[in-house]
């Protein structure tokens, strides 16, 4: 997500997506390390605890967002899910196939997001939890050391998944905690079914408001997410919308035909909380 320098420019731009855009860390590898992957087999990652945390917190409210319980979470529930992030820290990346990586790392990203969140609840969007005056969320900080390496959510997005799988679902995938971001998955990634998944993902955010929204007088809105990661999408507003169009249902399609310019870009960091769903 946004960096810290993000903050200044923000509020002097109220907030305009293309200068948040200029604010992001690019997609550059962070060591090549993180690009080995071993053959199959590879090694079978027990994402188990992921599962029963996120079955047990997480639903869909009445607006279609999935929210997850953070003020019902168990201490010992809060524990198993350390417990979790814990393990993922020690498994060593180079000895799974390219496809458990990627679930692998989306899982971490995931459920240390929510790691974040329960310690600093209760908090109204997960931008509110800084580390100082010029800091804009958590995303910096570092938190999980993998093979040595401390690593931020940044560099498990922007410095190792981006670069390293060149797959613009893997934007469908990452959960930030916040209402405007693509729902977080009710169970864990895994590589068996892994395209599937991310296409599934994919289909149910370019058909949800909160991906593309056309009103009535054709104006057009997307996430900003289509503007923060436009080169992972198309080189342009016309290329990212074709790649919408490419995933939404027949309707929606046939409506975005011909458009070549997005009239607008939204989003709402509000906390993904059930305890505020409508």
């Amino acid at each position: 997500m946004i960096s810290r320098l993000a903050v200044g420019l923000v509020l002097a731009f109220g907030g305009c997506a293309r200068v948040e855009r200029a604010a992001l860390p690019e997609a550059t590898l962070l060591d090549p390390v993180w690009s080995v992957s071993a053959p199959l087999p590879g090694v079978d990652v027990d994402h188990a605890p992921w599962d029963a945390f996120l079955s047990r917190y997480l639903t869909a409210a009445s607006d279609g967002v999935s929210r997850l319980a953070y003020a019902e979470v168990a201490i010992e529930d809060r524990a198993a899910l350390g417990a979790y992030l814990d393990r993922l820290a020690h498994v060593d990346p180079r000895e799974l196939t390219r496809d458990q990586q990627l679930a692998y790392w989306i899982n971490l990203y995931n459920a240390q997001t929510v790691a974040i969140v329960l310690d600093a609840y209760p908090v109204g969007s997960i931008r509110a939890i800084t580390d100082g005056l010029l800091s804009f969320g958590p995303w910096d900080r570092q938190v999980v050391t993998v093979n040595g390496t401390p690593l931020s959510l940044n560099d498990i997005e922007h410095r190792i998944i981006r670069p390293v799988f060149a797959e613009p679902r893997i934007h469908y995938a990452l959960n930030c905690a916040a209402v405007g971001c693509p729902d977080l998955r009710g169970e864990a990634w895994r590589a068996i079914g892994l395209d599937d998944a991310l296409a599934a993902a994919e289909h149910a955010y370019v058909n949800d408001l909160r991906g593309v929204a056309l009103d009535l007088g054709g104006r057009l809105t997307l996430s900003k997410i289509y503007v923060w990661f436009r080169e992972d999408f198309g080189a342009d507003e016309a290329a990212v919308i074709a790649h919408v169009a490419a995933a939404a249902e027949p309707r929606l399609r046939r409506r975005l035909e011909g458009r070549t310019r997005v009239d607008a870009y939204a989003y709402d960091w509000s906390l993904n909380d059930q305890a505020t769903a409508p």
